[in-house]
């Protein structure tokens, strides 16, 4: 059965997750960590590891990972709340860490999020280390894909670069470093989006598949699959987060199942 869902207007506290300050490259940061099995690195949406996202990081745990969850920007376990969320959007566009707005290259916290890969496959055993993205992290698990420990990245309607929908937020010799090894590993990446989705538009994932050929695996949902009833009132976006309906065959959740199968496929022994 799939964990109960908690309250998205409530405050999560996490209490089932360890909170780790781990630093690399000289920066500290919160890892909110928890469940056996392989790594799955889980980055959040904006604004933070809301109670939807905490909900998605336990069904992967439940599914048999262990979940790292660092806090990239936000208040852990905080509910959606729009002038919140706007604060936190601003802030991280501004911060030195993301390059919210630069096609063509990477956001300098890759690096950081490539040293927690390394630290947890050693702890975690398995084939590797899977990483999903949100929004906007989305991208940022095919980045990851240039440490070898990652083999599994799923990108959730990857909304950087802003304002440029064809725009790719990765190095062109990073594009080309991660083609390169998932042609000669045999490796793919899965990526999520709903058709009407303003932040992740179709020309994006067509500037993919045309980069990475048919190493990009690209679903597109129908907007009418989308949970009406998704906090913050906006339009289909969050795809295994505030958009999910969770019931069998939904598309949503075959999304879902689908992203589980394939970290199962590509981390389990």
């Amino acid at each position: 059965m799939p964990p109960s869902p908690t309250d998205p207007n409530q405050r999560d506290r996490l209490e089932d997750f360890e909170a780790r300050e781990l630093t690399f490259l000289g920066q500290t940061r919160p890892v909110f960590v928890s469940g056996e099995g392989p790594a799955v690195i889980v980055m959040a949406e904006m604004p933070g590891i809301h109670p939807q996202v905490c909900t998605f990081a336990r069904r992967v745990r439940d599914t048999g990972f262990t979940v790292w969850m660092p806090q990239l920007f936000g208040d852990p376990g905080a509910p959606i709340n729009v002038p919140r969320g706007v604060g936190v959007m601003l802030r991280a566009c501004i911060s030195r860490e993301f390059r919210a707005f630069a096609a063509n290259r990477s956001s300098p916290v890759i690096d950081w999020l490539r040293e927690l890969a390394v630290h947890a496959f050693p702890l975690c055993g398995g084939l590797g280390v899977g990483a999903i993205g949100m929004c906007f992290t989305g991208n940022f698990a095919l980045s990851l894909m240039l440490e070898p420990v990652v083999r599994a990245p799923v990108l959730s309607q990857p909304s950087l670069p802003l304002f440029q929908h064809a725009g790719l937020h990765i190095a062109p010799d990073e594009l080309a470093q991660v083609k390169e090894r998932m042609q000669r590993e045999d490796l793919t990446v899965l990526a999520y989006r709903f058709e009407g989705d303003p932040f992740c538009r179709a020309e994006r994932f067509a500037a993919y598949q045309e980069a990475l050929g048919d190493r990009f695996v690209g679903r597109a949902l129908p907007d009418s699959s989308a949970n009406p009833d998704a906090p913050g009132n906006m339009p289909p976006h969050s795809v295994v987060t505030g958009h999910l309906i969770d019931r069998q065959g939904e598309p949503t959740r075959e999304a879902l199942d689908e992203i589980l199968g394939f970290f199962r496929e590509r981390l389990i022994d």
